[in-house]
Parts: C-alpha cells; structure tokens; sequence
C-alpha cells in the first residue's frame, strides 16, 4: 500500500464547518499545501469563494454532489469540522431528568447523521485510483471506554455513533476504496463557542487558540495512510479506547 504524502496533491480540498475550527483548519491547510485548492463550505458563506452547505438539508447535499461532480480539480480531503454541543433550547444534560427528545434528536442529526451524509455525497467522485482523506472531528467525551462521569446524554451518544459509522465507512471504502483513509480526529478543548460555556473548568494551558488546534489536527491527519484508515485519535495522536 502506498504512503498517503499529501506534498504535491493537485486538487481540492473540502473543510465543512464555518466555526472557529473550521476557519483556521482553512487557513492552515491552504498555507501548508499550496497546490490544493482549499475551499470552506458553511451554512453561512462569508465570502463568493465559500461554498453554502447545510448537512441537515438533503437538497443541499444533493447539491454538493452535483457541484463537486462539475469540479475540474478532483477531490483529494474532505474536513467535516461542524458539531453542536448546545443551543439557545437546550444545555447538556447533567443528570437523567434533563433529558429531552427534542435535544437527543437535534444532536444525533448533526454530530452523527451529518458526517455520515456527507461522505455519502462526496462518494459519487472519488475512485479507486487516487488517494483521499476523509476526516471528521469527534470528541474524548464520546468515548464509551472513557467514560467515568457520566452525564451529556445526547452529545456523548452522538459522537459514539459518529465513531461507529465512520468506522464502518472505513471498513467499506476499504474494500471499494482502498486508497481513501477515513480518521476520526479529537481536537482537544478549544475556545470556541461550542466550549464557550464551559471554559472556565478548563485550566488554561489545555485550552487550544483555533490555529493551535487546527495545527495539530493536520499534523496527525496527513500521517494516515489507508493501512491507519478507522481510527479515533487525540490531536497529539494517541489513540482514544471506543
């Protein structure tokens, strides 16, 4: 199996995510490799160059695959870097009577279903003679193994799905695509407005600026080869137990 350096790739580049993480892996990824072309695709596009994308929204996903279909620069990484923790109706769950169908099922459609939908619309233009990274942004805390406080119901439960269709993505795309390496990335507390409300548990020296983060995520995604391909990874690369 060939080695998966990413020097020279001609081709484009997806980070899909407009937050804080999102924008800096951007930024990095683009000053790291300046033969890819990195495009940033968001619900709320900043600028033309930025591509509008919902991954609640099949129409919309649809559209990525007829959009990327229409690229003449082949797709070589895809970043899924959106998640969503909490919102202005609900927080996440410190004990059992705080839970809510409502909340377990906005957070399952965005931190599960949405990664996975969106390798789903990207699929159609990759093949089998090309390398690819798909990755996606998890978290410690959906770790079943390491688990030992319990609480935040709907967001630990939606990352564990995450991880476990993501690797059996990678199992598949394996099989079908044996060039494409799929790797779950956590990137370590970082101040954004996912973790906004709970920083102040976080001491100082753990709490990532986004361009650290981002640095780090890159630093561990573009050593996977498709041999690494299913794994869930700290940002200093040390695995983390399902």
């Amino acid at each position: 199996m060939p080695e998966m350096c990413t020097d020279g790739w001609q081709g484009r580049a997806l980070v899909v995510g407009g937050g804080g993480i999102g924008r800096a892996l951007q930024a990095e990824l683009s000053q790291r490799h300046p033969t890819l072309l990195v495009t940033l695709a968001t619900r709320h596009p900043l600028t033309a160059e930025e591509w509008n994308l919902d991954l609640e929204s099949s129409s919309s996903l649809a559209e990525l695959t007829a959009q990327l279909s229409a690229d003449n620069h082949p797709l070589r990484i895809v970043i899924n870097a959106t998640g969503r923790l909490h919102s202005p109706l609900y927080q996440p769950e410190k004990r059992l009577q705080h839970v809510e169908q409502s909340a377990l099922i906005d957070s399952f459609a965005i931190n599960a279903a949405g990664p996975l939908l969106l390798a789903k619309s990207v699929e159609p233009v990759l093949t089998r003679d090309r390398p690819f990274h798909f990755a996606s942004l998890s978290a410690r805390v959906g770790s079943i193994g390491d688990n030992r406080s319990g609480g935040w119901y709907a967001y630990r439960a939606a990352k564990a799905a995450q991880n476990m269709m993501l690797r059996g993505l990678s199992l598949e795309w394996g099989r079908r695509l044996p060039l494409a390496t799929v790797t779950l990335l956590h990137p370590g507390t970082t101040d954004t407005a996912l973790s906004k409300p709970f920083q102040s548990f976080v001491p100082k020296e753990k709490l990532f600026s986004p361009e650290r983060a981002a640095g780090h995520l890159l630093d561990v995604l573009l050593e996977q080869t498709p041999t690494d391909s299913g794994r869930f990874l700290a940002w200093d690369g040390q695995e983390i137990p399902w």
